[in-house]
């Protein structure tokens, strides 16, 4: 299989290692699903958008697109305040457009998008995002909860921090709290618990490998083994500040059962929470109860997987927990 793999993308700059490879063909376990994976990877992922609700009417802005590209609205997805642009754009072109200046809409991925509607929070409500920035799914979580409640968005870098105050200030975000530290140290001062949690976690990011063929070139499994620590002690702080009958999701845009299923399988063991099941109207998978050996959790076919080839956007990895103290 590996041996196919490299003559098939021979041409291309950046080719996966063979352990990569493995791991993709033990996830999916069909030769042409794999090609079909790596067909995808190395087609270069349709700009979205995300229209933000805070400051102009979806169906306004789309009267307005509409005149500068042709765009596909997603709402069959029901990502209603979602678009793909299907004009070949140049480079920084949605970026420097005045919608996006004025903060109109958000460049995202669809698959980015999810974890936030997944998560269900409602106005008035109070709401921790984990690892914030650079706050594509922090000033989405504002637009859902029409700028009312709290959110307090915490990232552990400064640098990516000065781009998440950018972007809520760009999007008329009124609600929200940032800080900047640790977040194991973050969650050991706080003396109050949440109704709502996203913990979209730092990853190795086997997802996103469309935007940036080099993560083939960087990746490696120790890396996911190293990530994977981190992972489980974000998420069980994370738990230790929800609420009772409150909500988390738990989400990367990777593919590694090691920072998916096996982090989530830890919390379930420690922690009286259980899985939510996942309702969306994209083509998903479940999650998987074994993983080289390790057995995880049955509970954990009610998480997901995004797969690139089922739905033209990034590999993403979620799961909604409730707290049942």
């Amino acid at each position: 299989m590996y041996e196919e793999i490299l003559e098939r993308y021979k041409d291309k700059k950046y080719l996966p290692k063979k352990d990569f490879v493995e791991n993709i063909f033990l996830l999916l376990k069909n030769k042409k699903e794999v090609l079909d994976f790596f067909d995808k990877c190395y087609t270069p992922q349709p700009f979205s958008i995300r229209i933000n609700t805070l400051k102009i009417d979806v169906e306004k802005i789309k009267r307005r697109i509409e005149k500068k590209w042709e765009v596909e609205w997603q709402k069959n997805y029901g990502l209603d305040e979602a678009f793909v642009i299907k004009t070949k754009l140049d480079p920084g072109e949605l970026g420097n457009s005045i919608e996006h200046k004025l903060g109109y809409f958000y460049v995202q991925s669809l698959s980015s998008m999810l974890p936030s509607k997944i998560l269900g929070v409602e106005e008035n409500s109070f709401v921790l995002d984990c690892c914030a920035a650079p706050g594509s799914k922090t000033t989405h979580l504002a637009a859902l909860m029409q700028n009312t409640g709290a959110i307090l968005a915490n990232d552990i870098s400064w640098e990516r921090n000065i781009a998440l105050l950018s972007n809520l200030q760009r999007c008329g975000v009124i609600n929200t709290i940032v800080t900047s530290i640790p977040f194991q140290k973050l969650a050991k001062k706080i003396k109050f618990s949440f109704d709502y949690i996203l913990a979209d976690v730092p990853c190795s990011n086997e997802g996103t490998i469309r935007k940036n063929l080099n993560i083939l070139k960087t990746w490696n499994k120790k890396l996911s083994l190293w990530l994977s620590k981190i992972q489980k002690s974000i998420l069980c702080n994370a738990l230790n500040l929800l609420k009772n009958n409150g909500y988390l999701v738990y989400s990367t845009c990777t593919l590694n059962p090691e920072e998916n299923e096996e982090v989530i399988d830890f919390a379930l063991k420690r922690f009286p929470i259980k899985l939510e099941k996942i309702k969306i109207k994209i083509k998903t998978r479940k999650g998987i109860t074994e993983w080289k050996g390790k057995k995880y959790s049955k509970d954990l076919r009610k998480a997901i997987r995004i797969w690139p080839q089922d739905f033209d956007s990034e590999g993403f990895f979620i799961a909604k927990i409730k707290m049942e103290k």
